[in-house]
């Protein structure tokens, strides 16, 4: 039987009393969870919704939240989350676009919901949407088709309007088969959900995928390091995703040595390579867990290559191998395949990646080469089969007709010993057509001038590559997973110019 709740009615049936959730202090049983799921369902039947349906939500972590991924999946609709950071604009085109029955908002989230019918959630409904079910009686499962879309995720835009990813439940089942090899996911993995449930890296990397095994999710509704750390002390939480600034919040917490966190075993990390500084950190802190660092996509449900265990100093900048029924191959611009060691574009195929983007057969025919993805990253598989990430394609800088990676440029200047965090990238200049620059944040009194920047990049880099301008900055702009946003930078330091 295809369905998200069918797995989840049959851990209630084998283990009503095992917890499932825990979200608020509240910890919610299997047989609590399926029923909670099946009510909603009615619930939602009563609104009109069936199979085919698609049911928007534009809300904050919750355990409202799986109830709604699992609910509109029991009656056969399509589940769309929408990025709770976008504006009323971006959320109306989102929910129009996809042709969404039903809008689904926590209360405080509702002046940015546009587009269709909206439902606001209260602090209660946020705990339970069944409190707002009131006497909808539970409906029959629908039995959905492999090939039959579960979700849909809407990317971000760089120089266009977002685009839909449909993903299917074949998707979804190839990805929890695979991450279950990788990860060794069990009954016992008992899993810390800080990253917004809306994007893959939340409810994908392992997310959703640990309640098929019969695990435990611990939900916190937004990111704070020392209530992640307590939670990892309290409910012996083994098993994490983090974005890459959340591992750095953490690992500089004041109070992280009050918390044990002897428990966790392993955190994913990745959305951008991550420094050899941070993984030695992650291991003095967290004793008994490695960094796994990851590469994967939206159109992928996440996770299509992982860190072996025992060589991330040996493969330091790599992401590790692709999992068991994923193939990458590096590619040039007219689908060639590249030897080893040959910078290309990333290309996957595999039962897990998306059939193509909603409603848009050009886009969706523009990023295959016949039946394999292209992600529009730039990488090289090295001799033993690990990825490499150099760059994404728009990333690339081309000054004086030179490419330059901006990776490249940035584990450069990680070296320097005040640098928290960097982002290499390219502005428009007169002269070369593009300027590298690097924005920093540096550490709490630590200090950068241009000139020792220069001396520190011309000593490792060839001069074309060392950047010509050094801007400051509190933070670097980053999307849900991590990754930092050039264009934004790009777009900001181009209107002061």
């Amino acid at each position: 039987m295809i369905n998200l709740s069918s797995f989840i009615t049959f851990h209630a049936r084998r283990t009503p009393d095992r917890p499932a959730l825990k979200y608020r202090g509240e910890e919610i049983s299997y047989a609590a969870f399926d029923a909670r799921v099946r009510k909603v369902a009615g619930w939602l039947a009563t609104c009109g919704i069936g199979a085919g349906d698609v049911v928007a939500v534009l809300m904050k972590n919750s355990a409202a939240f799986l109830e709604l991924v699992f609910a509109t999946s029991h009656l056969g609709a399509v589940f769309l989350p929408i990025n709770f950071r976008l504006s009323r604009d971006e959320v109306g085109y989102i929910a129009g676009n996809a042709g969404a029955r039903i809008l689904i908002v926590d209360e405080e989230l509702a002046p940015n919901a546009a587009g269709t019918t909206v439902v606001a959630l209260d602090a209660s409904a946020q705990q339970s949407v069944t409190h707002l079910a009131g006497d909808a009686r539970p409906v029959p499962m629908h039995v959905c088709a492999p090939s039959d879309l579960m979700r849909l995720m809407y990317t971000s835009g760089t120089t266009d309007r977002p685009k839909g990813v449909m993903l299917t439940y074949e998707n979804f089942y190839w990805k929890s088969a695979d991450q279950t090899i990788a990860l060794a996911l069990s009954a016992d993995t008992r899993l810390l959900v800080v990253g917004p449930l809306y994007h893959v890296g939340a409810l994908d990397l392992p997310g959703i995928a640990v309640l098929w095994h019969g695990g435990f999710i611990s939900i916190q509704r937004d990111f704070e390091p020392e209530t992640a750390l307590a939670a990892i002390a309290e409910d012996n939480l083994n098993a994490a995703w983090f974005a890459p600034v959340m591992t750095t919040a953490m690992l500089t917490c004041p109070a992280r040595e009050r918390y044990d966190v002897s428990s966790l075993k392993w955190a994913i990390g990745g959305g951008e390579k991550t420094p050899e500084v941070r993984i030695r950190a992650f291991s003095d802190y967290f004793r008994n867990a490695r960094y796994i660092d990851a590469y994967g996509l939206t159109e992928t449900c996440g996770g299509d290559t992982f860190m072996d265990a025992g060589r991330e100093i040996e493969k330091i900048g790599s992401t590790g191998h692709a999992i068991a029924h994923v193939e990458i191959e590096i590619r040039d611009e007219v689908g060639n395949r590249l030897a080893a060691n040959v910078n290309g574009e990333i290309c996957l195929r595999g039962p897990k990646i998306t059939k193509g983007y909603w409603k848009d057969p050009q886009k969706t025919a523009s990023v295959f080469f016949g039946d394999w993805f292209r992600s529009g990253d730039v990488g090289y598989l090295d001799d033993d089969g690990f990825l490499f990430l150099t760059d994404r394609k728009k990333d690339m800088i081309i000054s004086g007709g030179e490419n330059i990676a901006s990776s490249e440029v940035e584990r450069v200047i990680y070296e320097l010993s005040g640098v928290r965090e960097v982002a290499v990238i390219g502005l428009r200049d007169a002269r070369w057509g593009e300027r590298p620059v690097a924005v920093v944040v540096l550490a709490d009194g630590a200090a950068l001038e241009l000139p020792a920047l220069t001396e520190h990049c011309r000593a490792r880099l060839a001069s074309f590559k060392v950047p010509k301008q050094l801007v400051v900055r509190d933070s670097l702009p980053r999307n849900p997973s991590g990754k930092i946003l050039k264009r934004v930078l790009r777009a900001e330091l181009e209107s002061v110019e």
